[in-house]
């Protein structure tokens, strides 16, 4: 036996041995090479293969099997180079190397943490007015859309930067979430279109994945299973919901927040409608039907609380008037900004806010201001929600800039959002961007 044989076989009878030991981490590499995880699987490996101390002839050897990082399929590897290096096919030899150079980690962490810093990020949304280009310069491209409704901007994310992101031999991660249930009758035209579903499922330059019938404010199953990322580069909600986020539990009493629902959204009534639990609400002499939970008030502490948790950046979309006083009420850090058992009304707002109120009204379609230089922002916002450390200590938002406006040059949005126009009774709506540090 040659030289150069000899220590290929010795490789892979390390290699061998190795798997023996380390069960749970072969069974765990299976997801390193799914379509969308397998093209960054196979940088890491050509890192770490010129990084990691290795004789000659195997280095050359991985190099040569994985075609230096270049392929875009598992079919595309030279099988004969992979069994020779590691005597196993090549997806079972694509994950033997991930286990040997160690790259599974603990079986628990399905999806890579985009490696970013809060002040980077910050200074970016600052210099950039498209918030969502920040895919196009990370480590990992992943998005998490909380209320995801008809998935339309799903698409026009995905038709926007999914291309551009294959082209840095990444893949987007585009996880979806909406409370609606698939087969609910209630909720109309925000169930996504069975075409619009399956065109995002079929994409190849997109690691897609929808869960309908999901409170965004209880994703325990979803972590338990490992379906969702610990942490995404950017986390979204469009149109957060009204009245859910539109009242603080914290600072008003239930009795006022149901007295409040009465006087502006008239009476209601839990109703059986076609076999599911329904909302009647009783409106301008008609009576309307919405899911049951659609009155439940989680107040914007709840939202904050979720989407400082889960992105790197998160950026509120659409967010209606009412939502977005009782939002930056808890963004500001004075406490007479959240005055205890009074609900904001247009005719308290201009008293309540200050010049923080004159600033942003006369704040003009389509300009943006940083909140920091109307007021200072809060340095200990309170999690509301369950959660396990670090998650369940005091945290701040570094960064949050205010845009005025429904929908923006270059920037994908949802069908919500772009209704707005022909809303003329409506009041613009905002748009928040922030940029969390927990």
């Amino acid at each position: 036996m040659t030289s150069h044989a000899q220590t290929l076989a010795e490789f892979r009878s390390q290699v061998s041995k190795l798997l023996q030991e380390r069960d749970r981490e072969w069974e765990a590499s299976r997801r390193l090479v799914e379509a969308g995880r397998f093209i960054p699987t196979l940088k890491r490996l050509i890192e770490e293969a010129q990084r990691t101390e290795l004789p000659p002839a195997v280095r050359d050897c991985i190099v040569v099997a994985l075609k230096q990082g270049k392929a875009e399929r598992i079919q595309d590897l030279p099988s004969s180079r992979l069994k020779e290096l590691t005597g196993l096919p090549p997806s079972k030899a694509i994950r033997a190397l991930c286990v040997w150079f160690d790259l599974v980690g603990q079986p628990a962490s399905r999806w890579a943490k985009p490696c970013l810093d809060s002040q980077v990020v910050a200074t970016y949304v600052r210099d950039h007015r498209t918030p969502f280009d920040l895919l196009l310069t990370t480590d990992v491209a992943s998005v998490l859309d909380l209320g995801a409704g008809d998935l339309s901007f799903a698409s026009e994310l995905a038709d926007q930067y999914a291309g551009k992101i294959r082209q840095r031999s990444q893949t987007l991660t585009l996880h979806c979430i909406d409370r609606l249930h698939p087969q609910s009758k209630l909720g109309g035209p925000l169930h996504p279109a069975q075409e619009r579903l399956q065109s995002l499922r079929s994409r190849s330059d997109l690691s897609f994945q929808f869960f309908g019938d999901q409170d965004m404010c209880a994703l325990d199953r979803l972590d338990a299973t490992e379906q969702l990322a610990p942490r995404y580069t950017v986390v979204t909600c469009w149109a957060p919901a009204t009245p859910t986020f539109a009242y603080e539990p914290t600072r008003l009493p239930a009795e006022i927040i149901q007295k409040e629902l009465q006087r502006t959204k008239g009476l209601f009534r839990q109703i059986r409608y076609a076999g599911e639990a329904a909302l009647e609400v009783q409106h301008g002499g008609r009576a309307l039907l919405f899911p049951p939970w659609k009155f439940e008030i989680r107040g914007p502490l709840a939202l904050l609380d979720v989407v400082s948790r889960r992105g790197h950046l998160c950026v509120l979309g659409a967010v209606d008037s009412q939502v977005f006083w009782e939002l930056l009420s808890q963004l500001l850090d004075s406490d007479a900004y959240r005055p205890v058992d009074r609900p904001f009304t247009s005719e308290n707002l201009p008293t309540i806010f200050g010049d923080v109120y004159r600033r942003l009204s006369a704040l003009a379609i389509g300009n943006s201001i940083d909140l920091s230089s109307c007021g200072t922002l809060r340095q200990r916002i309170p999690p509301v929600l369950p959660n396990k450390p670090p998650y369940d200590s005091p945290y701040r938002i570094i960064s949050v800039t205010i845009r005025r406006g429904a929908t923006f040059p270059n920037t994908p949005a949802s069908s919500t959002a772009r209704r707005f126009h022909d809303m003329v009774e409506e009041t613009p709506p905002w748009m928040i961007t922030l940029v969390p540090e927990r």
